[in-house]
């Protein structure tokens, strides 16, 4: 497949470096800082130090490190506005100790401390929350503190969020098929699934994200998304009319087992909007963005029809990220004020920790994540703290852990766009600074 044929969408879910690459030996993460590369600097920039969107070349490895900071830059755009109401607030008392705290990353017999794993991760921001307050914040790469930065599949929680606010508020009913809000699929394979089956990835739709097959559904998923497409293009013109192609897997029943399709989150979007009449952008901002108090307008990329890119367009900033993720700890709360239905919130979090859950996504490829499920688009660890997580390619993720009383918001741009690459260095960081903050 041609780089012309890739969208963004496609970049986000895997990345033009891939999985395959993770034998190939890259330049560490000092060595790729954005400022130091010199990208898109000058009056026109040097041809070699030129970035673009319509080859690919913005994504690859390492210019990736500019681009997580400036996809608008490269793509349309839809706002998020934060509004002009009351902003939030929240205190710092930053604990220099963090940096010290010591773990060992999974099928490793070496240690390594938490301030190292943020150059094994390619970091570019990360903030740990502890009780409400900031207790460690550091941006050791090219995101500012005012920044925006690509969120990629991060952005399918906030997606799941949404969905779940409308089920809560009585206005979205998971047990409905998907075809009664959405009947232009009544000849796709998504006919008889439920609304559920959607929000927890358990479909069982013929659809491949395996980037190593040029057949793989995901390249025609990722052409109708192409705002680059060559001009003899004749497939779906967006992705709601790509969902309308998707077919069924043969012998196969939906709610059986769990499967990571991004299509899915594409789907659960325009089921939310079918529901309420906005956007996902406008959804976004009047149910979650505004009510936090959000200091920074975010934005999603859009397709060719001004469909937002639902399961890994968002951009956000770093500490906005990490509040969202402090208000669901406290069960939808901010400042004192309830943000999103606490009905919700308990939803996302435990939802999906019963045996049933865990059955079905036992049945994938994560074979690391023992014990793990999936539900409204999160990710839910199961583990003895409750902990659960939004998680995109390249680094982007909330680890909230209640028991510990901590939120991690972390934005990175390692060349290894699977998490199943990334995981064995940053779920046991995550895990390690729980620990030490609750035997503080």
């Amino acid at each position: 497949m041609k780089k012309t044929l890739v969208s963004f969408g496609a970049l986000a879910l895997v990345g033009m470096a891939g999985a395959a690459g993770f034998a190939e030996e890259f330049p560490d993460a000092q060595k790729t800082l954005p400022g130091s590369m010199g990208w898109m600097q000058g009056f026109p920039p040097a041809q070699e130090k030129t970035l673009h969107a319509s080859d690919g070349t913005f994504f690859e490895f390492p210019a990736l490190r500019y681009s997580v900071n400036h996809i608008r830059e490269f793509y349309p755009t839809r706002n998020v506005s934060s509004g002009k109401g009351k902003k939030y607030s929240v205190k710092q008392k930053l604990d220099p100790k963090i940096d010290s705290v010591t773990f060992t990353p999974w099928d490793s017999g070496k240690t390594m401390t938490f301030e190292e794993s943020l150059d094994a991760n390619y970091t570019d921001g990360i903030i740990v929350m502890h009780k409400g307050k900031i207790v460690y914040e550091k941006y050791p790469a090219g995101l500012k503190p005012d920044g925006l930065h690509a969120a990629m599949s991060v952005s399918k929680s906030f997606t799941g969020t949404v969905a779940s606010i409308l089920v809560a508020e009585g206005k979205l009913d998971p047990s409905k098929k998907v075809t009664d809000y959405i009947p232009e699929l009544k000849n796709s394979g998504y006919a008889d699934a439920t609304v559920r089956q959607v929000m927890d990835m358990t479909t069982a739709i013929k659809y491949s994200e395996d980037y190593n097959d040029p057949n793989a559904e995901i390249w025609a998923y990722s052409a109708a998304g192409n705002v680059f497409r060559p001009i003899n293009y004749r497939g779906p013109q967006n992705y709601y009319e790509y969902l309308a192609t998707v077919k069924k897997l043969p012998d196969s029943e939906h709610g059986e087992a769990f499967g990571y399709r991004t299509i899915n989150t594409e789907l659960l979007a325009w089921i939310c909007s079918r529901v309420t009449g906005q956007g996902l952008a406008e959804m976004v901002s009047e149910m979650i963005w505004k009510p936090l108090g959000a200091h920074y307008d975010g934005y999603y990329q859009l397709d060719p029809s001004g469909i937002a890119f639902a399961g890994g367009g968002f951009d956000l900033n770093l500490r906005d990220m990490a509040m969202f993720g402090e208000m669901m700890r406290n069960g939808g709360k901010l400042n004192g004020k309830q943000i999103i239905p606490e009905k919700a919130v308990k939803d996302i979090a435990s939802g999906g920790s019963s045996e049933e859950y865990k059955a079905a996504f036992a049945k994938s490829d994560y074979t690391k994540l023992k014990g793990w499920s999936y539900h409204n688009m999160w990710w839910i660890t199961n583990n003895s703290h409750g902990a659960y997580m939004a998680r995109g390619v390249h680094g982007q993720a909330i680890y909230i852990d209640p028991a510990a009383e901590m939120v991690i918001a972390r934005f990175a741009s390692t060349h290894y766009a699977s998490n199943k690459y990334i995981d064995p260095l940053s779920i046991p960081a995550y895990e390690a600074v729980a620990e030490y903050l609750m035997n503080k």
